[in-house]
């Protein structure tokens, strides 16, 4: 019995970290995978800014006057703060992921909260913006993590399409057709400009695959559409 206990409360626990891969969990916990623009899709871009990966990716997206969301890790920002400025200053949203890039699931609640604070100071001193959107490492919320962000007045946000970009075995026309082959009005594309976290050069294949992303989103008469709040995105209707 006390086993049973405790797998049900561990499952419990990690109930939110479903969300990404189990939609019926999201939309009871009232997560957003989708964009409410009617005819729009919403481009993202989670990890950055990276000093080769995010100019390779606004080079491709200027050239197609298309505008992104990108989640930025704050650590990265210290490091790079003109990027992320050149980010805005390009037209496109910029939302939080984060201040280091680690699975909530292992934090404490203080922790959580210390991250998420300064990576907004972090991100609103390089860009001038304070974001009220946010996506968590590996696109894992826990219960603390995911009311901590709704302490603060954000919106947490996931995805309804992913381009698995992060692979070493990630290439170009491989992520353009997972992530936009059928794609459909108010879709939420998960890319990464980054290779911060996952394979080395991997966002090369995310570069490679952007022009073709850009084309079928074009083709199916749909139109690229940054996320700047909850507004954004279509509310999920589950309690």
């Amino acid at each position: 019995m006390k086993g049973a206990a405790g797998a049900a409360l561990a499952a419990g626990w990690s109930l939110p970290a479903l969300a990404p891969i189990v939609p019926a969990v999201a939309m009871a916990l009232r997560i957003p995978t989708r964009a409410s623009a009617p005819g729009g899709v919403a481009i993202t871009f989670d990890d950055g800014p990276h000093a080769e990966g995010t100019p390779a990716v606004l080079e491709r997206l200027d050239a197609a006057q298309a505008r992104a969301t990108f989640f930025l890790v704050g650590e990265q920002v210290e490091r790079m703060p003109a990027l992320a400025a050149e980010i805005v200053a390009a037209g496109h949203r910029v939302a939080v992921h984060g201040h280091r890039h680690r699975n909530t699931l292992r934090l404490p609640p203080g922790a959580i909260a210390a991250d998420l604070d300064r990576a907004l100071d972090v991100i609103a001193d390089a860009t001038g913006v304070r974001p009220v959107l946010h996506r968590p490492p590996y696109g894992i919320y826990s219960w603390p993590s995911l009311a901590a962000v709704r302490a603060r007045g954000w919106t947490p946000v996931l995805w309804s399409r992913w381009g698995r970009d992060w692979r070493r075995s990630a290439t170009g026309p491989g992520v353009a057709a997972l992530v936009a082959d059928g794609v459909g009005a108010g879709d939420v594309l998960l890319l990464h400009d980054a290779d911060h976290y996952s394979a080395p050069e991997s966002w090369r294949a995310t570069a490679a695959a952007l022009p073709r992303v850009l084309d079928a989103i074009a083709a199916a008469g749909l139109a690229p559409v940054p996320l700047a709040s909850g507004a954004d995105l279509a509310q999920p209707s589950g309690r």
